[in-house]
């Protein structure tokens, strides 16, 4: 252990437990060392033994560090996805026309049974109905044109819906007047909420179908909504129900703090970025 008592570092210093203690103990050696001259240990390697906790220093030439100038950094301005001049009006600000379709969905996709399968609708309404699958698929239907648009940036566009208009539904059922607000029921609680003007338009569909296809079950087989001018979590997959109210009730999303509004031509993807507390606006 020669050189250790120059350097004024106690022997019980040298037992040491564990590789952390070990790292410790040469970094305060180094340190002591640096100020005594006559200490001949200016680097120390360690080999550990086991046996009796003991340590052999063996003197070690000082390594040299040379600094390298470091490269200047390269600022990149991010590109803007491009939007064809004959899609822009068809594509919100902010958003980049998809290659394909791309399936985002909460939660696994349920087991569809046509035996007990059915679609309900209440709250205020004048009657409040229920359909199984087969009657479902006795009411009138309508192709109607629908692009989607993710609250993640994508649209994909030029789909055709097959199913049962929204107006279809209303007329079945009739409607209060103090209905304001349609929620959307969705399989496994999923709820999304709309305001009831929007739910009138002519391009909201209770889809069966696309592209003259029955829908897959990754694309809400066996029924979904379809909100084209919302953005995409309010076109429920897997809808099972469709209950009327008054006052608004935030859906499943909207209570994480995502829009109530969800208009995807104002951006409104947040609760903080609506533009106005009346959600029926727009």
């Amino acid at each position: 252990m020669h050189g250790l008592e120059g350097c004024g570092i106690p022997t019980e210093r040298l037992y040491i437990d564990n590789i952390s203690a070990v790292n410790r103990f040469l970094a305060t050696l180094n340190s002591e060392c640096q100020v005594r001259a006559d200490c001949v240990l200016t680097r120390v390697a360690i080999l550990y033994s086991l046996c009796g906790k003991r340590f052999l220093f063996v003197p070690v030439p000082p390594a040299f560090e040379e600094s390298a100038p470091l490269k200047p950094r390269v600022t990149r301005t991010p590109r803007r996805p491009v939007v064809r001049q004959s899609q822009s009006h068809r594509v919100p600000p902010g958003q980049v026309v998809a290659s394909r379709w791309p399936v985002l969905h909460r939660g696994a996709i349920p087991l569809f049974d046509p035996k007990s399968w059915d679609f309900r609708v209440w709250g205020l309404v004048e009657v409040s109905r229920s359909w199984t699958w087969t009657e479902f698929q006795n009411l009138p239907t309508a192709a109607v044109e629908g692009d989607l648009h993710c609250v993640t940036r994508w649209s994909s566009l030029d789909h055709t819906w097959t199913g049962v208009t929204a107006r279809t539904i209303v007329d079945l059922v009739g409607i209060q007047p103090s209905a304001s607000f349609v929620l959307l029921h969705g399989e496994a609680g999923y709820t999304a909420n709309v305001p009831i003007d929007v739910f009138f338009r002519d391009n909201v569909v209770l889809a069966t179908h696309h592209e003259g296809q029955p829908l897959t079950p990754e694309r809400g087989a066996p029924l979904r909504i379809v909100i084209p001018d919302r953005y995409a979590w309010k076109s429920v997959k897997w809808l099972r129900g469709l209950e009327f109210l008054e006052q608004d009730r935030p859906g499943f999303w909207e209570a994480f703090g995502y829009s109530n509004a969800a208009d995807p031509w104002r951006e409104e993807r947040f609760a903080t970025e609506d533009h106005s507390s009346d959600v029926r606006s727009g």
